[in-house]
C-alpha cells in the first residue's frame, strides 16, 4: 500500500471530507523554495512552492540559520511549562517582537507578549482579552465585536464569529457562533476614490455609534484580507478604524497573522497606515514556517488595566505555551528580518509576480489581477476547479493552493526573481488550461 493510500484510509485533511477524492501528493524532500513530490501514481515532480506553506515559510526550507537554531535548542531543552517557569528564548521572542512592533509618538507603545499555540489561538486570546478590558474598566456589557465583512480571523468558535457573517462558516454552527457587528467590506485599492473612503467611513460610524454601548472592540485584518479573498484596500481605511475605536472608547485589534514580517512591503500592514493597535495578533512566519506559534501583543495600558480587574489576569495558558523550541527557531527568523534584506528580497518577488501575472489579464475567464508585496492574486469569474488547476499547475512545476475563485502565490521571500516568474507562469498556464473556456456551471470549489 501506498503512503497516499494509507493516508486515506487513517487521515482527515483540511477542508476536505473524510477519504475525499480531492489530489494528494507526498512530499519526498523540501529545500530552498523548491518540494520534491510523488504522486499517486508513483511518478515524481519538483515544483516551486508558491504558497510557502500556507504564507509561513518565508526564509525557505531547510534554511541553515533556523535549523542550526532548532539543533542548538535541543540540546539544552525542548519544552518546560510556562506557569511560573520562564526561559531565554522567550524573553528575548517578547523583547524582540516588543521591539518590532509598529510605533508612532504620541500613541502607546504594543509592549506586552503573550505567546500562544497558533494564529486562531491568538485571535482567541486578543478577543478574550479585549472583553476583560472593558470589564475591568466598568463597562461589562461590552462583549461584541465590530468586524469587516470580507474577513478570516481563524477556525476556532470566537474567531469564527468575527469571519465574515456569508462566506465564513456561521451558517454551519447556527446559533453556536456570537452574534457581532459586521461593517461593510473596505473600497478596492486599485478602484477607491475619496468619496468611496468617506461614505465607507460614514457607514462604519454609524455601526459603532449604533453599537458602542456593547462593543469591545473593532478587529481587522490591515490592508490585505487573507482567506476572505486575498482582499486588498487602502490604508486609509485601517486609519478610519483607529479613530473610530478612539473616538468610541473601542480598543483596535489588528489581526496581522497572515501580513505581519513583510509579506506587504512593511514590516506590518499597519505601518502602511501608520497606526498603531492596542492589540495585535502574528503568527504563520513567526517561526519561518518550522513550528506553530503564534503571538498576542498589547499595549502597557491594556496589560495593567485587565491585570486590576476581578479576575486579576488574563484567563487563557496553553500547555505548550512559550514553547522553548518554537521560540529558539522564532529568534532565529525574526533574526534574519532584522537583518533588513526582507524589503529588497519582497520587492523582487512582488515584481516577478507582478511580471509574470500580466498576461493573465488577457483570459476571459479572469476578473482581476492584483499584487501587494510579496502576494499576486488571479480572480476567477467563476468558482475555481481546485483538483484541476492544482493538477495543470503541478504539471507546469508549481505548487499552489487554490481557493472559491482565486488562484494566488505568497513566495518565500528567498524566491529569486525568476523563479517568482516562473510561479506566476505556472499559474498562469494552469488558468488557461482548466478556465478559460469552461462552463462555469461545471464547476466545483473547495475552501483554502
Amino acid at each position: 500500500m501506498s503512503l497516499i493510500q494509507r493516508d486515506r484510509a487513517s487521515l482527515w485533511h483540511p477542508y476536505a471530507p473524510a477519504s475525499g477524492n480531492l489530489p494528494l501528493w507526498e512530499v519526498e524532500e523540501a529545500d530552498g523554495v523548491t518540494l520534491r513530490l510523488r504522486d499517486e501514481d508513483g511518478g515524481r515532480h519538483e515544483v516551486l512552492d508558491a504558497m510557502s506553506s500556507w504564507w509561513s515559510v518565508i526564509h525557505g526550507y531547510r534554511n541553515p540559520l533556523l535549523d542550526a537554531a532548532a539543533k542548538r535548542q535541543l540540546g539544552t531543552f525542548s519544552h518546560v511549562m510556562f506557569g511560573g517557569l520562564t526561559h531565554g528564548p522567550a524573553v528575548e521572542l517578547a523583547e524582540r517582537l516588543v521591539a518590532m512592533a509598529p510605533s508612532a509618538e504620541g500613541r502607546p507603545r504594543l509592549e506586552r507578549v503573550f505567546l500562544a499555540d497558533s494564529g486562531s489561538i491568538s485571535v482567541e486570546v486578543a478577543l478574550k482579552l479585549a472583553v476583560q478590558f472593558q470589564t475591568a474598566a466598568g463597562r461589562p456589557k461590552r462583549q461584541r465585536f465590530l468586524s469587516i465583512r470580507g474577513g478570516y480571523h481563524g477556525d476556532t468558535f470566537a474567531a469564527m464569529g468575527v469571519c465574515d457573517p456569508v462566506d465564513g462558516m456561521h451558517s454551519a454552527f447556527p446559533g453556536l457562533l456570537a452574534a457581532n457587528v459586521f461593517a461593510p467590506r473596505p473600497p478596492a485599492a486599485a478602484t477607491a476614490t475619496a468619496e468611496d473612503i468617506r461614505q465607507w467611513r460614514a457607514d462604519v460610524e454609524a455601526l459603532a455609534s449604533k453599537h458602542s454601548d456593547e462593543l469591545a472592540a473593532i478587529i481587522a485584518e490591515p490592508v490585505l484580507q487573507g482567506a476572505g479573498g486575498m482582499f486588498v484596500y487602502p490604508a486609509e481605511c485601517v486609519r478610519v478604524l483607529r479613530e473610530i475605536a478612539d473616538h468610541h472608547g473601542l480598543l483596535l485589534i489588528l489581526d496581522e497573522i497572515a501580513t505581519g514580517f513583510g509579506r506587504t512591503g512593511e514590516l506590518f500592514a499597519a505601518d502602511h497606515a501608520g497606526v498603531v493597535p492596542d492589540i495585535m495578533c502574528v503568527g504563520k512566519a513567526l517561526t519561518g514556517g518550522y513550528l506553530s506559534l503564534a503571538a498576542m501583543l498589547c499595549t502597557g495600558e491594556v496589560a495593567e488595566t485587565v491585570s486590576r480587574g476581578a479576575a486579576g489576569a488574563l484567563l487563557h495558558g496553553p500547555t505548550f505555551m512559550g514553547n522553548p523550541l518554537a521560540c529558539a527557531v522564532a529568534n532565529a527568523s525574526l533574526g534574519i528580518i532584522d537583518g533588513g534584506a526582507w524589503r529588497s528580497d519582497v520587492a523582487r518577488v512582488g515584481a516577478g509576480l507582478a511580471a509574470g501575472l500580466a498576461s493573465a489579464r488577457e483570459l476571459d475567464a479572469v476578473k482581476d489581477v492584483r499584487t501587494i508585496g510579496a502576494v499576486g492574486v488571479i480572480e476567477l469569474r467563476e468558482t475555481v476547479d481546485v483538483a484541476a488547476v492544482t493538477r495543470a499547475a503541478v504539471a507546469h512545476g508549481v505548487w499552489v493552493r487554490p481557493f472559491r475563485n482565486l488562484v494566488y502565490a505568497m513566495p518565500p521571500y528567498i524566491s529569486t526573481a525568476a523563479e517568482a516568474g516562473a510561479m506566476a507562469a505556472g499559474m498562469v498556464a494552469a488558468v488557461a488550461e482548466v478556465h478559460d473556456e469552461r462552463d462555469a456551471g461545471l464547476l466545483t470549489g473547495a475552501r483554502p
